[in-house]
């Protein structure tokens, strides 16, 4: 007698797998790394496997294709000049080398004594208390205070408004089918509101320009083409959105792991030296952004499978960083994975290629300035709720809230 195989079905973006979509991604990557699915009526190809993912972030056969027409994808940025996260080549180089000007070593290493004493300013006040949630008291106002204050030169008072507009883009960012027609109402609203806000701000570094990005970026031009006022406020928007969303959520995914794993926590408390490889494993671990997507721009073969030119597909990045094919025990959080003379291979935590995570050094920044000082000085920290909430997000991966005692 025969036994029927069960069939695999990827459930990995329900709501019931919100809180834990890891073992959801296993399933699917140990049936297929190639795997069929629709985004909504658009047919497309979870990728889940590491090498099958890194050769489709890192090949020239591979990007989004708005621009040759070719993407069965809704361009959510389509209304946003500028935005060059779904951008190709040449048009993507053009902004990206504006933009990492403020990224360089140089410039990140200036911002470790801002980030150092918000930091410092806001677990004063948190530790007073005896408890304190680690996103409201500490990630978000830290990543407002870095990003549309200091980097874009906005003002401090519209913090509570610049994180509205982020959480309502951010979410808005999923495939419109797996949104509610209330996300993709509040998607544009927070959209318009923020384009309003710093098109206003662009005038003003007109008349009166700063030392921020966003006046190097009015006075830039790029190869001799100066970049226009609808361009220079897509490219604040982007950074607003991306900037914040990956910081909160490194920090809030990182200290959660920490807290569910006291004796990597205290390792870290002991070997303060591993908050590097310690951030890399939590970018593999349970990363900010999950999945990204990509178009087949020839005919290309991935995995043994032949795609056409214009075929989409899902990055599962987050599935790939838990390849047990790569990573030995990747389920387990092993704050040592990335140290020694024989680091782990590289994670998605942050893609590949010309897409990786331009603000990467600032997030890494803000992250061990933040986490630092809580283990420095709150010897006692704990976890203040047995179950932690998830934002609905799919692509940006981020608790609500993160209470903790001390």
């Amino acid at each position: 007698m025969s036994t029927a195989v069960p069939e695999i079905t990827f459930d990995a973006f329900e709501p019931e797998h919100r809180a834990d979509p890891y073992p959801a991604y296993r399933r699917v990557r140990d049936a297929a790394g190639l795997f069929p699915y629709h985004f909504g009526d658009v047919p497309v190809t979870l990728v889940t496997r590491y090498e099958d993912c890194s050769a489709i972030l890192t090949g020239s056969d591979w990007g989004h294709g708005y621009a040759a027409g070719i993407s069965p994808f809704r361009d959510t940025t389509a209304a946003i000049p500028g935005s060059f996260v779904r951008m190709d080549p040449p048009q993507h180089g053009r902004y990206r080398k504006l933009v990492a000007k403020a990224f360089t070593p140089r410039m990140v290493a200036d911002l470790a004594p801002v980030a150092g004493q918000v930091v410092d300013d806001l677990v004063d006040t948190a530790l007073a208390r005896g408890e304190f949630d680690v996103l409201e008291d500490l990630a978000v106002p830290l990543a407002v205070a870095m990003i549309p204050v200091r980097l874009l030169g906005g003002d401090h008072a519209y913090g509570d408004r610049f994180r509205e507009w982020q959480l309502a883009i951010a979410h808005g960012s999923d495939p419109d089918a797996l949104l509610a027609p209330a996300d993709i109402e509040a998607r544009g609203r927070a959209a318009l509101a923020c384009m309003g806000y710093f098109g206003e701000l662009v005038q003003r570094r007109k008349r009166e320009p700063g030392t921020d990005l966003l006046s190097e970026l009015v006075a830039a031009s790029a190869d001799g083409e100066t970049l226009t006022e609808a361009e220079v406020i897509g490219i604040s928007l982007l950074l607003l959105v991306a900037g914040m969303e990956t910081s909160i959520n490194l920090i809030g995914n990182g200290m959660l792991a920490l807290l569910r794993n006291p004796v990597q926590l205290e390792l870290l408390r002991q070997r303060p030296e591993l908050i590097e490889p310690a951030l890399d494993e939590m970018l593999r671990y349970d990363a900010p952004t999950q999945f990204t997507i990509r178009v087949a721009l020839a005919d290309t073969v991935v995995g043994g499978r032949q795609f056409r030119r214009g075929d989409g597909v899902v990055v599962l990045t987050a599935s790939a960083s838990r390849d047990d094919r790569v990573f030995p025990d990747a389920d387990t959080f092993d704050i040592t994975r990335y140290a020694g003379n024989r680091p782990a291979r590289k994670h998605l935590g942050f893609s590949l290629g010309i897409h990786y995570c331009v603000g990467a050094p600032l997030a890494r920044l803000e992250a061990a300035a933040a986490i630092r000082a809580l283990l420095d000085r709150a010897p006692d920290l704990r976890l203040g709720a047995e179950q932690i909430e998830y934002r609905p997000s799919l692509i940006h991966r981020g608790v609500r809230s993160l209470p903790v005692t001390v």
